[in-house]
């Protein structure tokens, strides 16, 4: 499947293939480490997903893990900022929540019922039997409303650009907000239905415009702005947001 292009999340490389999941001890605490090799020098990386760590080809993993051992305080340090981040961001679902949804707020109300979901206006009902998974039901419910709405959202700027919409699924990735494929479709992050319908909107044309350009070259956003012409407010508010999200 040959990708079009991409839009970052957290602005991060694109991911290659699979690396090497390791471990190893920096003082009393044992690292899960993803490392990978022919890299030109060695390098870390920590974020959501935890260290990552690129080589020359011709370093032994000794050598790669006394490099790391010897910034094991900052490793440490990264690791520990993320885990708290992703911690605060963890939204959990139950009576009296509150969820943002598109740029406002819905509230949740937990009823006895058989798992089943219904909007009214600002209220999400959670009908849920005594052991169900209210995490997964909401986020059931606000993908099938984001899948709606992203559709509806799709079909009109492909309209504007005369082309039938492309083919639409919904993404749980965690470092991208959407992507385009020439025989897949368009693959929009469901978490966009947290944020306002303004940026769904840049979202989705970014992804229509790699119809047309399959870069991210000069012409490619002369093609964004046409769809969307606050393209850079909309692009710096999205990576200012992107942090706050929260995680259900």
């Amino acid at each position: 499947m040959k990708l079009l292009g991409q839009l970052s999340l957290f602005r991060l490389p694109p991911v290659a293939p699979q690396p090497k999941t390791r471990q190893l001890q920096i003082g009393a605490r044992i690292v899960d480490y993803e490392l990978k090799t022919g890299r030109r020098r060695l390098t870390m990386t920590i974020d959501e997903r935890g260290l990552r760590v690129g080589a020359p080809r011709q370093l032994t993993v000794a050598e790669i893990e006394a490099f790391v051992r010897q910034h094991g305080d900052w490793v440490l340090q990264k690791l520990d900022e993320y885990m708290t981040r992703n911690a605060c961001r963890h939204l959990a679902i139950r009576d009296g929540a509150r969820i943002p949804l598109l740029g406002g707020e819905v509230h949740v109300r937990v009823v006895s019922g058989t798992n089943r979901v219904v909007w009214e206006d600002d209220l999400l009902v959670l009908a849920a039997r005594p052991a169900a998974d209210l995490d997964a039901l909401a986020r059931r419910a606000l993908q099938r409303r984001a899948l709606a709405l992203f559709g509806e959202r799709l079909a009109q700027t492909a309209a504007r650009m005369g082309r039938p919409p492309p083919p639409l699924a919904l993404s749980s990735a965690r470092t991208r907000w959407g992507s385009c494929s020439r025989s897949s479709g368009i693959r929009l992050n469901w978490r966009l239905i947290h944020l306002p319908l303004a940026l769904v909107d840049y979202v989705v044309a970014h992804e229509l415009a790699h119809l047309v350009e399959m870069n991210h070259s000069p012409r490619f956003w002369t093609e964004v702005g046409r769809l969307f012409p606050d393209w850079r407010a909309a692009r710096r508010e999205l990576k200012a947001r992107s942090a706050s999200i929260p995680l259900i």
